[in-house]
């Protein structure tokens, strides 16, 4: 006889192989009904006991948010469930310390405004620059701040900068998000100090193949909040098919949608474009813009 229904959250996933943990905290391999829907780390959900041995989720919850990517055929894949905050983990090049991929970065920031989610900032590896060049690093960094967005600055070296970061993290479930070779292994590593033992919990626990090193791992931290740790984001891709979804992703530029001479406009330098007016008054930063109209032909 199955058991009665506990709920319970979906804490890592590698193909098939879920692991969720009850409400006591104890992690447990289970599987899911086929009716449901594809589950992902962080989902919310039923299950019992079925036959004494193994447990099977019977049911989920209505998900807050979903962060999801496009797969190499174009179809969407979805990711984890039910985060409010994005982090958004860069790092300075030594050699070129004032150069930042802010195209991905706007990425992010699009994709956070979409699906609802809190983004802010973190700039890794200040301590391969002197002061000087830091406060040219933090200038350049005002234009997100003016925008509404928290810029947090860091160094897994000295781990000065962590306080600022611990202090955004309870209440909320996070993701890191980045280029490889950032410092977001380090920074989750420095965050969680019983991580090695998570990992070996759920090592043990999935067995059949399942490799935590590349699953998508949810993590307690210890001051609270939770941490989604996902590989896949290293390959993470804007799916949006309409620009005016998009403009509505830079959130400065709400002010002025639907205010263009033509309905349809793009924003592409149309002539009546009130993004394009606003910038030339300076409402609205050249960067931004540039960085939406180099998105939006990447779209089309």
């Amino acid at each position: 006889m199955p058991t009665a229904e506990q709920p319970g959250i979906v804490v890592a996933r590698f193909n098939k192989y879920l692991t969720i943990e009850d409400q006591n905290g104890t992690l447990i391999a289970a599987v899911a009904r086929r009716k449901l829907p594809p589950l992902v780390c962080g989902d919310r959900v039923h299950w019992h006991m079925a036959d004494g041995e193994k447990a099977v989720i019977v049911g989920v919850e209505e998900r807050t948010t979903l962060l999801a990517r496009p797969d190499p055929r174009g179809r969407t894949r979805p990711m984890a469930a039910n985060i409010d905050q994005m982090i958004i983990v860069c790092a300075i090049d030594e050699k070129q310390p004032l150069l930042f991929n802010e195209r991905l970065i706007d990425r992010y920031l699009v994709t956070a405004e979409v699906v609802g989610i809190n983004p802010l900032i973190l700039i890794n590896k200040i301590d391969l620059v002197d002061a000087p060049m830091l406060e040219r690093i933090q200038e350049h960094f005002r234009l997100y701040q003016s925008v509404g967005y928290a810029v947090i600055f860091t160094s897994c070296h000295n781990r000065q900068g962590y306080a600022d970061l611990t202090q955004q993290l309870p209440h909320h479930t996070s993701i890191f998000v980045g280029e490889s070779g950032v410092g977001k292994s380090s920074l989750i590593n420095d965050l969680l100090p019983d991580h090695d033992l998570r990992i070996g919990q759920l090592s043990a626990l999935g067995g059949k193949g399942m490799h935590t090193t590349t699953a998508t791992t949810l993590y307690h931290l210890p001051h609270g909040g939770d941490l989604i740790d996902s590989p896949g984001v290293r390959e993470f891709g804007l799916s949006l098919q309409d620009s005016h979804v998009l403009a509505n992703g830079f959130r400065e530029f709400r002010p002025y949608i639907g205010q263009c001479k033509f309905r349809n406009c793009r924003h592409l330098g149309e002539q009546g474009c009130a993004l394009t007016s606003a910038c030339e008054h300076g409402d609205i930063d050249r960067r931004r813009l540039d960085s939406y109209q180099a998105l939006a032909s990447e779209m089309e």
